[in-house]
């Protein structure tokens, strides 16, 4: 009888922890937005050189939507991956680059362009790269229906052509249930 009553509330704590643990992964998730960046042939090489900013059409509303949840209750949205694919022109990879950083902005009020993340060194013989995300953070930018993405160079060669790349963004959302 005294072992049922000790090992009673040890049940009930394990229980209860692991429940809230599942409340608070229903929360957590993930909004994925993809946009193509180009770097004409003309950059300069030897310099850090900024690109077109790109505007994005974020994928934020309506994920937020599918999770039943709005960006008045997104909580905290952080970088966890930006992946850089070459598309074109095929066989290239990014031995051209020596550097590279990504900024974030939006015309939200309140809200500045920030590192959203960076390369140096830039791997050779790649046509793909992880860049490292900055550890900021962005439920401005994610709150907003679009965003702009500005991108610097350091071209280390001269280009041939413009070189097109497929940025892949994904960020973490934790939101509150409404």
């Amino acid at each position: 009888m005294k072992r049922i009553l000790f090992l009673a509330p040890l049940i009930a704590a394990i229980l209860l922890f692991g429940s809230c643990k599942k409340v608070l992964g229903l929360f957590e998730f993930n909004v994925e937005d993809s946009q193509t960046i180009v770097i004409p042939k003309t950059v300069p090489f030897g310099q850090f050189f900024p690109l077109s900013p790109v505007a994005v059409s974020s994928s934020s509303t309506s994920t937020y939507a599918k999770n039943g949840t709005s960006a008045d209750y997104v909580q905290d949205v952080t970088l966890d991956k930006l992946t850089l694919a070459i598309t074109s022109p095929s066989g290239q990879n990014f031995d051209f680059l020596k550097r590279i950083d990504v900024y974030i902005s939006t015309d939200a009020k309140g809200s500045d362009k920030v590192l959203l993340a960076s390369l140096n060194p830039v791997p050779t013989g790649v046509s793909t790269i992880s860049l490292t995300p900055a550890d900021q953070k962005l439920d401005v930018f994610l709150s907003a229906d679009s965003y702009t993405l500005t991108t610097n160079v350091e071209i280390v060669k001269p280009l041939g052509q413009d070189v097109t790349i497929r940025a892949d963004e994904r960020f973490k959302v934790k939101a509150r249930k409404p």
